[in-house]
């Protein structure tokens, strides 16, 4: 069987991307999608999308890490969707669509995409590191010299803890570069090494900044190794509430794959 797809980027987070609106993709297959994914073997990428067709909103978003397992909400992954959605004629320019953890509402300008997060009202502390949900758990920890900090081993160490051994968990080590300004690098489950950005764990860095009093902004500029984006956001003693996420993204290729 041959199936279409495309190829995507967000800040170099980078997505397979395949219309699956005759659900006759294999998606139990994870052997299949692992090998998808793969740099050497495969097309290549940090993840796997399927747009599904959805009866409620615009189309539903089905994400599977490079390991072949289905994945949790994917930031930058959400906001390659939209524009694909967007290209294949799904959406116009506003879209309402629904993730594993609920809808999500998105607005394109170009080639940059706002995406609504979910409402958090839970942030942990451990010891002087967070640990909170945006959609995805991610531990945050604070690091002076980023660019010489190794990310794999810290990183790896903290997601194969007994604490988060199980379930793991995406490990963001953070450096303040001014008040409403930060820099991020994310060890992430499901790939298991860093990559060049992750949507939610900039999200988490942004609400655990402000938490933690480093910043007294609403909105904030995060630096990644793939790029910048913004996080914006309201609090109240409830959490923290309309919570968008604006980045850029490029469709990097189209192709043709036999599985």
């Amino acid at each position: 069987m041959k199936i279409k797809f495309q190829k995507y980027q967000g800040t170099g987070n980078d997505f397979i991307i395949i219309n699956n609106n005759r659900l006759s993709f294999p998606n139990k297959n994870k052997d299949l999608i692992k090998h998808l994914c793969d740099r050497k073997f495969g097309i290549g990428s940090d993840g796997l999308i399927l747009i599904n067709p959805s009866a409620k909103t615009d189309f539903e978003m089905l994400y599977f890490n490079s390991d072949g397992n289905l994945g949790s909400m994917c930031g930058n992954g959400a906001r390659c969707s939209v524009k694909f959605a967007q290209n294949q004629k799904i959406i116009k320019s506003n879209t309402i669509f629904n993730a594993c953890d609920g809808n999500h509402n998105a607005t394109i300008n170009k080639d940059l995409i706002t995406l609504s997060m979910k409402p958090v009202d839970k942030i942990k502390t451990f010891n002087n590191d967070l640990f909170l949900d945006t959609g995805s758990p991610h531990y945050i920890r604070f690091v002076e010299n980023i660019e010489g900090f190794n990310v794999y081993n810290e990183g790896k160490l903290i997601r194969n803890s007994s604490e988060f051994k199980d379930e793991g968990v995406n490990v963001n080590f953070v450096q303040i570069i001014s008040e409403n300004e930060f820099s991020v690098r994310t060890f992430e489950r499901g790939v298991e090494d860093e990559t060049l950005s992750c949507g939610t764990g900039v999200t988490a860095v942004a609400l655990a900044m402000f938490h933690l009093k480093k910043t007294n902004s609403k909105k904030l500029k995060i630096k990644t190794r793939g790029g910048e984006l913004t996080v914006e956001f309201n609090n109240s003693e409830n959490g923290y509430s309309e919570i968008y996420l604006t980045g850029s993204v490029k469709m990097i290729f189209s192709g043709e794959i036999e599985i």
